[in-house]
């Protein structure tokens, strides 16, 4: 009797249409029809942003919810996954982008405070290990809200507390970390990020990232020079500081606060939640991996999900197969054995109106033509 085939399902998020999850199911729905007998496994993949919690949850983690404050302040609803010990956040549940309005005030204002919040509810919840992913965030603060959060203090030249927010880091002129919560010499903080810019500088968090937070010209400039004054104030006394690692601008400098304050360290986000998703064991001895995203381009090629599972499928001797939104790509490069467009096989008014259903449909001839080859 001939095995039945093991495939194994995923896909990131189609932004603004299919969260990893239900592009999962949509794709295995697309393997029912050509292999019914197929084993599949579906694991959706994120890269540290948006959808990275709900691909640990699918992946067996505990669901949390807690109140934190949001970039201005205000209180918002906020959750976090807990795996085996470890917690798995999103900065920007706490300072998301998609909380405010991108305003020039806004982008000088806007704080990282409730990520402390956040790391304090994944204490209670009882981990010791702690997963930030950075991305999506309003604030350029350069971790100094969630190190408030935390008992550090960031002073100005009265001794008294700076203003919250990355407008006026260039007030501060020294930094008092005594009153840090004693948990955080006792928890393994890890940084998930796929950006690799330093923290300052053209390629900087305030130079690249500002912009789409409201910032305009004055607001950049603002900015970077208040974390060039918040470095050069820390580093004079904390040698783990270093603004040129790269992912220190990550999340307007988060990633540089998390490495600073917290001895976090920085890892790419797509292979995190691999591991954490247990994607390696389950890749090891599958016949065929099915993934994709909303948009397949040049960006992909630089750690993102897709593309970092195609690597790791590779290892193992595991074609991968594409199945994504639009494809701007050259295709050689991506480690894929086959890519497929939705757009380019049902035109992009069903791809983007009906995104499950075409999803079905295309990866069904995918998986279809490989089952054809490969007989």
């Amino acid at each position: 009797m001939t095995a039945a085939v093991r495939v194994i399902v995923a896909p990131d998020k189609f932004k603004g249409t299919l969260t990893g999850r239900e592009a999962a199911e949509a794709m295995s729905a697309g393997v029912r029809e050509v292999l019914p007998d197929a084993v599949i496994g579906r694991v959706p993949l994120a890269d540290g942003g948006e959808g990275t919690i709900l691909a640990v949850l699918a992946a067996g983690g505990t669901r949390h919810t807690c109140t934190v404050a949001g970039p201005l302040g205000d209180p918002v609803d906020a959750e976090f996954a807990v795996h085996d010990g470890v917690a798995v956040l999103e900065a920007a549940q706490a300072c998301g982008l998609q909380l405010i309005e991108p305003t020039p005030q806004h982008a000088l204002s806007a704080s990282s405070f409730g990520v402390g919040g956040l790391i304090r509810s994944a204490w209670e919840a009882g981990a010791s290990q702690v997963v930030v992913g950075l991305g999506g965030v309003a604030c350029t603060d350069g971790g100094t809200g969630m190190a408030s959060a935390l008992g550090a203090r960031f002073l100005d030249a009265a001794s008294k507390p700076v203003r919250a927010g990355g407008g006026w880091l260039s007030e501060v002129v020294s930094v008092d970390l005594d009153g840090i919560d004693p948990r955080v010499g006792t928890t393994r903080f890890v940084a998930a990020t796929d950006v690799t810019n330093p923290l300052l500088g053209p390629e900087g968090a305030a130079a690249v990232y500002a912009p789409q937070k409201g910032a305009g010209p004055d607001e950049v400039v603002a900015l970077d020079r208040g974390l060039t004054t918040l470095a050069d104030v820390v580093e004079r006394t904390r040698r783990n500081a270093s603004r040129a690692v790269p992912g220190a601008g990550a999340a307007g400098g988060l990633g540089w606060g998390l490495m600073t304050f917290l001895g976090a360290q920085v890892r790419p986000g797509c292979d995190l939640v691999m591991e954490l998703t247990g994607l390696a064991d389950l890749v090891r001895g599958a016949d065929l991996v099915l993934t994709g995203e909303g948009q397949l381009d040049s960006q992909s090629r630089y750690g993102k999900g897709p593309v970092a599972l195609a690597a790791l499928a590779a290892r193992h001797g595991v074609p991968t197969i594409a199945v994504a939104g639009a494809v701007d790509v050259d295709v050689a490069s991506t480690g894929f054995a086959a890519v497929w467009s939705l757009v380019e096989q049902v035109g992009a008014e069903s791809a983007l109106g009906d995104t499950a259903a075409s999803l079905t449909a295309v990866t069904a001839r995918a998986v279809r033509e490989w089952s054809q080859r490969s007989a």
